[in-house]
This record gives C-alpha cells, sequence and structure tokens, in this order.
C-alpha cells in the first residue's frame, strides 16, 4: 500500500495536520490498515522534500498545516489513473513456507495445511461476522469500511481454496519424491541466476506484452 499516495489524495481534499490526516485515513478505509503518526510525519517530510507538498498555516494549538502543491495533485492523477502493478515474484509467507514445507524431510505437509485452512476459515468467519454486524451499509464511511473488508473476504476465500488444490497435488505424489537435498553446488556471489519455471514466466510475459 502507498502511504505517500494516500495522504497526497487526503490532501488534494485540503490541508491537514498529522493526526487529522491519520482520522481521515481511517475514515477511509474503515480502520483496517492503521497508521502511526510518526509515520506519517515521516512521509510528510519526504513529500516536502520532494516538492509535492508545502507547509502552510499554524493554529493556535501549534497544528502545522500540510497543503498539497501542483506537483503534488499531479501525482494524485497518476496514481488513480495507473493500475497497481503486481510484481513477478511473491513475498507471501503462506506461499514461501508451504514450498519449503514440501521439500524439507520430516516434515508433514498434510498437517501444515490443515493447521493452516483452520486459521483461514476461522479469519474468514470473523471477516463475514464484522461485515454483516456493521451499520448503514450505505453511509459514506461504512461504505468504504466494507469495501475493503470485502476485499479481505476474497482473499481469504481465495486463500482457501489455494491451501485446497496445494492439498489435493501434494498428496498425488509421495512426500519423499519432494525432498530436496542440500546441493552440492557451491554457488557464485551475485544475483542467483533465475530458475527455468521463472525464466518462462518472463518470456510469457514479454511474448504476451508483443501481443
Amino acid at each position: 500500500m502507498s502511504v505517500k499516495q494516500s495522504l497526497l489524495a487526503i490532501l488534494d481534499q485540503g490541508a491537514c495536520y498529522g493526526y487529522q490526516l491519520r482520522h481521515e485515513f481511517d475514515r477511509r478505509t474503515g480502520s483496517t490498515w492503521p497508521l502511526n503518526v510518526g509515520q506519517i510525519y515521516n512521509t510528510l517530510e519526504r513529500l516536502e522534500r520532494d516538492g509535492l507538498v508545502a507547509k502552510g498555516e499554524v493554529d493556535e494549538q501549534g497544528h502545522v498545516f500540510f497543503e498539497i502543491t501542483d506537483a503534488g495533485r499531479a501525482e494524485v492523477r497518476s496514481w488513480l489513473d495507473s493500475p497497481v502493478e503486481r510484481g513477478q515474484g511473491t513475498r507471501d509467507e503462506l506461499a514461501i513456507k508451504l514450498s519449503l514445507a514440501a521439500t524439507l524431510p520430516g516434515v508433514d505437509v498434510a498437517e501444515v495445511i490443515q493447521t493452516q485452512r483452520k486459521a483461514s476459515l476461522a479469519q474468514l468467519q470473523e471477516l463475514n461476522r464484522a461485515k454483516y454486524a456493521g451499520a448503514d451499509p450505505e453511509g459514506p464511511e461504512e461504505l468504504a469500511w466494507s469495501l475493503v473488508v470485502d476485499s479481505m473476504i476474497f482473499q481469504a476465500e481465495a486463500e482457501v481454496r489455494w491451501l485446497d488444490h496445494t492439498e489435493q497435488r501434494l498428496a498425488m505424489r509421495p512426500h519423499h519424491a519432494m525432498e530436496l537435498e542440500l546441493s552440492t553446488e557451491r554457488p557464485k556471489r551475485g544475483r542467483p541466476a533465475a530458475s527455468a519455471a521463472a525464466d518462462r514466466a518472463v518470456k510469457s510475459e514479454k511474448t504476451e506484452a508483443v501481443r
């Protein structure tokens, strides 16, 4: 999530000070991604350094208001008009955990999957309870909150489906056939060479781009 662009988008509505920005961010996202004030002020300092915001008035309580600049408004428009880029790789802890578990000797991968499925289903139930316990879904703040919760529900549902898919794939072969011994190869320093699968994925993306 881009904290920078999110704060700029709020400032595009009017000048705000740090705590006010946190409050406005929470209102628009249902407090599902809490930001601390230190993070907000650090971001504001970077935005000011980059010429995207400027310090404005100081009120009687000593609150320093930040105002968006023309460059900042252009940044907001560019952000809203552009798709969110997804990286080629993944840093999803669960995917990495299961890929490692499947290749480690003595690990009951089925048990790892079962443990995760229980946790994922519990999270899904909690999200659904929270959604249906909400107030008027047509109010602007409640609607913003429900949009974020819907996204979390869909992600949780997809995770459960992926766990089922993974369990079925791994059940088709004995675990010992998946085990990987430590390689005897001594890798060179520098960036690791791309795997054959990763190389095929990159070539496929380039082919699609050409089309």
